[in-house]
């Protein structure tokens, strides 16, 4: 094994992405998956996370399923029980399943902030709770949250998501201070505007599309291959002194500004 083989690997760790059918937690895990993770994937559209399954399987990497709808906690309690009879362990913990639905704000829908806050904020809270007893208990192990360039930017008619990622920020700290003498990592993941499903309006949109790139230093979106090689330094070894921290992949957004 070569010294970066040994920095940057994954073999025989035990990792869990959520919202990983598509995406950018698919990009996240095809990461995972390339250093060597054994990856337990999951999202709440049956057909479609298989079908990402089977596309990893097929290149022979270690990919298995699991249905979870965040929203509900008998589902993260599932989640976390069959983690448990399944590899006994987990090493890394990639909260990325989240949810979005843009209003003015002086119509935005109560419901529509409560779910974002459930499945943005709440969720991966809740899983970092109950993953990170585990990871505590095996004194090791490694939360990656991913965030926005809204957590540090407001946008306009979406006040809910704004509020969500910079919250999960905020909640990346807090978990880093009480984990830390756990020897468990926290960190968060910050993508920009990458063309993804989650994106489709605006990538639609010719005119929101181009001013999404030009926004960008880089004048382009993202492809969710890209955040690959960050997700695999930051569950790995080679970030091992790297607790608390905010990390964006944003082609330089935030250097530029609004």
């Amino acid at each position: 094994m070569s010294y970066l083989d040994e920095l940057f690997g994954l073999t025989g760790r035990i990792a869990v992405v959520t919202g990983a059918s598509r995406g950018i937690g698919k990009g996240i895990a095809s990461g995972l998956l390339g250093a060597g993770a054994t990856c337990i994937l999951t999202a709440t559209n049956k057909q479609r996370l298989d079908a990402t399954v089977a596309e990893f399987t097929e290149q022979g990497l270690d990919a298995t399923a699991f249905i979870c709808d965040v929203q509900h906690d008998d589902a993260i309690d599932a989640l976390v029980d069959h983690v448990k009879q399944t590899h006994g362990r987990i090493d890394v913990l990639v909260n990325n399943a989240g949810f979005t639905e843009g209003h003015p704000l002086l119509e935005y829908p109560e419901d529509i902030w409560r779910k974002t806050i459930r499945v943005n904020l709440e969720a991966p809270f809740l899983l970092a709770k109950k993953f990170g007893q585990m990871m505590a208990d095996q004194k090791s192990g490694n939360i990656i949250n991913v965030t926005s360039v809204n957590a540090e930017l407001g946008f306009p008619n979406n006040p809910a998501y704004a509020a969500s990622k910079g919250g999960l920020r905020q909640l990346t700290r807090s978990l880093a201070t009480d984990l830390a003498p756990h020897n468990v990592r926290v960190n968060s993941l910050g993508p920009g505007y990458f063309h993804t499903d989650f994106n489709a309006v605006s990538w639609a949109d010719p005119q929101r599309k181009a001013d999404r790139a030009e926004r960008s230093l880089m004048n382009r979106w993202g492809e969710p291959e890209e955040l690959a090689g960050l997700a695999v330094f930051l569950a790995s070894d080679a970030s091992s002194f790297v607790t608390g921290q905010s990390f964006y992949a944003d082609g330089g957004w935030l250097a530029k500004g609004m």
